[in-house]
């Protein structure tokens, strides 16, 4: 009963510590209950298997944290219209599964090495880990421990210098050294280490805090210009009016949002993710004769020195001969066609600049590691406006470059934003300012599109780029550079936001060198298990 209630401890703290109704102050010891566990139960437990003990209530730990935190995914919806049940199970159960596989690791390592070796060896694992996450196909690093603190951007302004990998490090190092303070303090009771831990915890805790505090007010970086950006929020039901309504119906009202909202100069109109054309997707190789693209060149021309940047369903036809796309797949015909999540810049008299997304949404954009698991599962894959099949993505970022101004526009789709060091990729081409476009509205409401708005303002911090952020159904906003919300807008409302949104170019450190604590813990991981290898095979010689 001990080992569960300090394990159902641990899940408390993580759960309540999330954004956006959370406080994650709490991860700052969040962890420490189930390492108490772990080393209890592997010390001076009776039970006989004690790996599988570990195991159990580590995932029993990690189950709940992730249900609470991510159980809105349960809101979305079967083609039918009934709620998605797997849309929730899955994820949960594997993204669990996961970290009880990372705590497992831990629990082995250290009793091979030891505690404090194998401490060590936790942090190493866990930003590992989280590197990995965000890197293969079922890629899913919502529960990245750094994201936690979003809602809090005054306090982690250092994050343009570690980024949000380097806020996981931070709460990962504080909750080891507490683990080990309150280990030295059972077994010594002696006062003044406690004094001279409990005072390296609170500089631990307090001085990045304090540094982050005073970068946000001193932040000073001048910005080379500014741009008059409309944000149009059209709220079009995901399920039911996209792909019945005709197309021309839903461009014209997004258009007469447009139209009732433009007072004075507007220079980028940005629309939400997959904005057009409603039912089906528009050909790349007739963007210049598409009706519905020429219908916007039409509006741009009533409002001279604009651009409209959207997104878009598309897809490309391969004649014979033609490289195809990795995802390109054959029709009944004998032709091969490929699908994309596209945001595009139309800008009339010039040629329609297209971008395809580069991080896809595992079971809904991409089919992740098809040759593998489709023979498996058949199509038992997750339909929200997807396909069960994949997506083709775009391998390079690309910057959107507006000719009447010094605008360069970072065009981010939806699922893209939660992720730190792929979103520099766009600074280093040139942006110099971001523009979020998505339609997080498949999960009604929840605390699923408020979550991904506030991870935005991690972006804003590491990159020090205002952002623009359109949502099809809210909630869109302008971000500042110091990942304050100036203005945003209520889910729900069919409506439209100005902002003035300034330009940087200066390149942060974190721009520069990405999630460079990921990499170093990934040295000391490999460092880690090759020298426990090395002293294995010593010790065997030793007894030869």
């Amino acid at each position: 009963m001990k080992y569960i209630l300090l394990t159902l401890l641990s899940a408390v703290l993580l759960s309540i510590s999330w954004p956006t109704y959370g406080i994650p102050f709490f991860l700052f010891f969040a962890l420490v209950p189930l390492l108490m566990m772990e080393h209890d139960l592997t010390k001076f437990s009776k039970i006989r298997r004690k790996g599988w003990a570990v195991f159990g209530l580590s995932y029993l730990c990690f189950v709940i944290w992730n249900i609470v935190t991510t159980g809105w995914l349960y809101g979305s919806k079967n083609p039918d219209g009934t709620n998605s049940l797997m849309a929730v199970v899955f994820p949960v159960l594997v993204n669990s599964l996961l970290y009880s596989l990372v705590f497992q690791l831990y629990h082995w390592y250290k009793k091979v090495q030891g505690t404090y070796w194998g401490l060590t060896f936790l942090v190493a694992i866990w930003m590992a880990f989280e590197k990995f996450h965000m890197s293969w196909e079922l890629t899913w690093p919502w529960l990245n421990l750094g994201n936690a603190f979003s809602d809090y951007p005054k306090l982690i302004q250092w994050y343009d210098t570690l980024g949000a990998t380097g806020g996981s490090f931070w709460i990962l190092l504080i909750n080891v050294y507490m683990f080990y303070t309150l280990r030295i303090w059972e077994a010594g009771r002696k006062r003044k280490s406690l004094i001279i831990n409990s005072s390296v915890l609170a500089i631990f805790i307090f001085v990045p805090m304090l540094i982050s505090v005073a970068k946000y007010h001193s932040f000073d970086e001048k910005p080379i210009g500014s741009v008059n950006t409309l944000i149009l929020q059209p709220d079009l039901d995901p399920y039911h009016e996209k792909y019945t309504k005709d197309s021309l119906t839903i461009l014209n009202d997004l258009l007469t949002l447009a139209e009732k909202n433009s007072k004075g100069q507007i220079d980028y109109y940005i629309g939400p993710e997959t904005s057009l054309p409603g039912f089906g997707s528009i050909s790349e190789t007739g963007f210049e004769q598409s009706l519905l693209l020429n219908q916007v060149k039409g509006f741009l021309s009533k409002h001279p020195k604009s651009v409209f940047a959207t997104g878009i369903s598309s897809h490309r036809f391969f004649r014979d001969g033609e490289m195809k796309g990795d995802a390109a797949y054959e029709l009944s015909d004998g032709t091969f066609v490929e699908s994309y999540n596209s945001a595009i810049q139309i800008i009339p008299d010039q040629k329609v600049e297209v971008y395809h997304k580069g991080k896809l949404v595992p079971g809904v954009e991409i089919f992740p590691y098809m040759d593998v698991l489709k023979p498996i599962l058949g199509d038992a894959m997750l339909n929200l406006g997807g396909t069960v099949a994949s997506l083709g993505i775009d391998k390079e970022r690309k910057v959107f470059t507006n000719p009447f101004n010094k605008g360069k526009l970072a065009p981010i789709i939806c699922y893209e934003s939660i992720y730190g060091e792929f979103t520099t990729e766009y600074v280093k081409r040139g942006a110099n300012f971001l523009a979020i476009m998505t339609n997080d509205s498949w999960w009604g409401v929840t605390q699923g599109h408020q979550q991904l708005m506030s991870y935005a303002k991690l972006r804003a911090i590491e990159t020090r780029r205002e952002i623009a952020r359109s949502a099809n159904s809210g909630i869109s906003a302008h971000i500042d550079a110091k990942g304050d919300v100036l203005a945003d807008t209520l889910y729900g409302d069919k409506t439209a936001l100005f902002a003035k949104v300034n330009l940087y170019d200066g390149m942060t450190f974190y721009t520069r060198t990405g999630d460079l604590l990921s990499r170093i813990s990934i040295f000391v991981l490999g460092f880690l298990i090759f020298y426990t290898l090395i002293k294995k095979i010593q010790n065997r010689k030793r007894k030869a």
